[in-house]
């Protein structure tokens, strides 16, 4: 049974008489319509945080995938956070296999990358919300370029140089993994995570623009 049909009895409502009408009001003044005593009550639908459909659980599923992506492709930077930090690397770990796999072909990054947006993002057979979060993993991932311009033309060996090399690598691989987290977490419950600077640029493609997405998602809030 719906929360609309429990507003909306089928049998027509009788009024409640507490007291006794008043001899004043007992027969309305000439000229004014009487007074409706109940009004009907409107259905009430149940909607979702995040902007009024619920998510299903295969779009979930797709969309948390998609932000191993850019967690595999950098997560070389992570080579001085993960030998330091033992909580860490119980994290990554599990993962090893998978980032083997990954890193084993010179050019499944770029395969996977024309795969993602070619097959997921400018296919309108999935949801708005794959291609959301499949446009935000992409992003996150070109925007890795530029730390790896700065490491290949700033290769120090030693002294501060190689300390700021290595507090930029730590800092990126930090980044990513906080973002795997989130992303994959907020999709598997159904939310819609924006990522800092990345969903302003994800949102930018005209497709996705012209689905409206990010006002319908404004629209729900």
């Amino acid at each position: 049974m719906t929360i609309s049909n429990l507003f909306s009895p089928s049998t027509p409502s009788k009024p409640f008489l507490l007291l006794p009408p008043s001899p004043s009001l007992a027969s309305p003044p000439l000229g004014r319509p009487p007074l409706v005593s109940a009004r009907p009550r409107l259905p009430v639908a149940a909607r979702s945080k995040n902007g009024g459909e619920s998510v299903d659980a295969p779009d979930r599923l797709i969309s948390a995938v998609c932000y191993f992506y850019p967690f595999f492709d950098g997560v070389q930077y992570g080579k001085y956070v993960i030998n330091q930090f033992a909580p860490i690397q119980a994290l990554v770990q599990p993962l090893v296999p998978a980032i083997k796999v990954f890193k084993g072909f010179p050019l499944n990054g770029f395969l996977v990358f024309l795969t993602l947006y070619f097959v997921v993002v400018r296919n309108p057979n999935f949801s708005r919300y794959v291609r959301f979060n499949t446009m935000q993993a992409i992003v996150l991932d070109v925007l890795l370029i530029f730390p790896d311009l700065l490491e290949r033309s700033f290769n120090p060996r030693d002294g501060l140089g190689l300390d700021l090399v290595m507090s930029l690598d730590s800092t990126v691989f930090l980044f990513l993994l906080v973002c795997l987290i989130y992303g994959s977490s907020s999709c598997l419950l159904g939310q819609i995570p924006r990522l800092p600077i990345v969903a302003e640029a994800a949102e930018r493609p005209r497709k996705l623009k012209a689905d409206g997405f990010a006002a319908s998602q404004n629209g729900g809030k």
